[in-house]
């Protein structure tokens, strides 16, 4: 995939769960997680009544199915696998987090909104927060090889410092102050050129 090909659809070559778990992500989104019943899911996804209790028996395997869904399309959007070679420097660091980060400000708004609500109810089902936290790991530790080996001298600080920022970033542009007023991907890109700079020694690599 190049720098400037969008991820795939949500849907996309995918199962019965898949459907659900994509009608659970887009209603969590439109109208939260009070507007989250098997009914309302069925119904979203277009499926015969009960499809969804047939998927997800209870309201917690439907959270964890939600779950496992956002992760796995927040893989894409993150494009795990266009992260750069440490070799590519500061700029090629800068440009894949940036595109990443600008993705999920546009074209994957509500997927974001979505995940906002889940982690809000993961606060307070433990269980949910199990498999929340386990399927933002995969990100935190490629993303900490990759500041250690371009030189960090405090890689887990560093990798908290990146996903508070890009976290604070998307927050307020998708459900917070800045919510009408979504940065170009420049603009996204010189603020993580400011703060990956500062954190690897090299602000004049652009």
């Amino acid at each position: 995939m190049s720098a400037h090909t969008a991820p795939p659809g949500p849907s996309a070559g995918a199962s019965r769960a898949d459907l659900v778990a994509d009608a659970a992500l887009a209603l969590l989104a439109e109208r939260g997680m009070r507007g989250l019943t098997h009914r309302a899911v069925d119904e979203a996804a277009a499926l015969p009544q009960g499809s969804t209790s047939n998927v997800a028996r209870t309201r917690q395997a439907l959270l964890e199915l939600a779950v496992r869904r956002l992760a796995d399309r927040e893989a894409r959007v993150l494009a795990l696998h266009e992260l750069p070679d440490p070799r590519a420097g500061l700029a090629g660091l800068v440009d894949a987090l940036a595109l990443a980060t600008h993705r999920a400000l546009t074209r994957n708004r509500a997927l974001t909104l979505a995940r906002y609500e889940l982690a809000l109810e993961a606060t307070r089902r433990p269980e949910l927060r199990a498999h929340f936290d386990t399927a933002g790991a995969r990100f935190r530790e490629q993303l900490g090889a990759l500041v250690t080996a371009m030189g960090s001298a405090d890689p887990a600080r560093h990798v908290l410092s990146l996903v508070a920022w890009a976290d604070g970033l998307m927050f307020s542009c998708v459900a917070g102050t800045f919510h009408a007023e979504v940065p170009s991907l420049q603009e996204v890109r010189s603020g993580l050129r400011e703060l990956l700079g500062g954190m690897l020694g090299g602000g004049s690599d652009s």
